[in-house]
């Protein structure tokens, strides 16, 4: 009998091959349930669901369906094959539950050069709705822009931009990702928003910019950071210390201008100075501005979100 060590370690070096920024290892959540199947050679494969429930009130539920299943695969040396069958014991698991809410969603998060596993996930009808993107630690480039554009720091006075700009990032990932229009949407933002703009200034805190056009706000980037070493749940990035861009929005008009360029240069030159690992972010595949836009300033897929939405709808 295969023992759930004996798969992790096979899984963590085999996808240490196809991709050297991964992790040293594939890290479970600390509870689950448990799920096994076989291959017809009557090899094991195994993994682990975990269950988490959004209360309304939690800004989680902007990027999330409120019921979350998530399952965590150790497949051994069998990625194809492997997550072909686990996904339908996890489908035969889901069945035994009360999945009744349409605001619920089944998720893998697997290693994005791992194709071999995406073909099985594919077809069992699962979506890549977002993708965790990763770029090395390096000064940016600029590019001079025509006309009266400025950038600064955004403090207390400039709460009501910030939202705005925020908000209009949500309406259009909620179109083309997982993002979810929720009805205390503003609220959500704006007291997010609040609390960064309350520290930003300050050593460690975490940065927003914004640009503007002869005095009006036309761009945002909402910044921060990560360290693997005190914040245990970002286990899908090498250890260390990390920059990470939260939100990047550009008013409508004013695409295509370099405005999001320049912010996110602004954005990659603090990460250089404070010494990261790398940057990393999080955007949609389907987004066709955010496709295009981020492997411009050098982000490149390391893990991708797979998402059925609702979690009855497992095939």
């Amino acid at each position: 009998m295969t023992t759930a060590q004996e798969l992790m370690d096979v899984q963590s070096a085999r996808l240490a091959t196809l991709d050297e920024a991964l992790p040293s290892s594939y890290l479970l959540p600390h509870r689950g349930e448990p799920l096994m199947a076989r291959l017809a050679d009557g090899t094991e494969v195994a993994g682990l669901m975990a269950h988490t429930s959004h209360p309304p009130g939690s800004l989680q539920r902007l990027w999330s369906a409120t019921e979350n299943y998530e399952l965590f695969p150790l497949l051994g040396e069998h990625p194809r094959a492997g997550m072909d069958a686990l996904l339908d014991s996890w489908r035969r698991q889901l069945s035994q539950r009360e999945i009744t809410a349409a605001d619920s969603s089944a998720v893998v998060t697997w290693p994005s050069r791992d194709v071999d596993a995406t073909r099985a996930l594919l077809d069992h009808g699962f979506a890549p709705l977002t993708c965790l993107a990763v770029r090395p630690a390096a000064p940016a480039k600029y590019t001079k822009l025509s006309g009266t554009v400025k950038t600064r720091r955004a403090g207390t006075d400039d709460l009501d931009a910030v939202v705005e700009l925020a908000l209009a990032e949500l309406n259009y990932a909620a179109l083309v990702g997982g993002s979810v229009l929720r009805g205390d949407a503003e609220t959500l933002k704006r007291n997010a928003a609040r609390v960064r703009l309350h520290t930003t200034g300050r050593t460690g805190s975490e940065p927003v910019w914004l640009a503007e056009r002869d005095g009006e706000p036309i761009g945002l980037a909402e910044c921060g950071w990560t360290d693997t070493e005190t914040h245990p749940g970002q286990h899908r990035l090498a250890s260390g210390r990390w920059g990470y861009v939260n939100c990047l929005s550009v008013r409508e008009q004013e695409r295509g201008t370099g405005i999001g360029s320049l912010l996110t240069a602004l954005a990659h030159d603090e990460f250089a100075r404070a010494g990261v690992v790398g940057s990393y972010l999080y955007y949609n595949p389907a987004n066709p501005l955010s496709s295009v836009f981020w492997p411009r300033q050098g982000y490149r897929p390391l893990w991708t979100v797979w998402e059925m939405r609702p979690a009855t709808a497992l095939r």
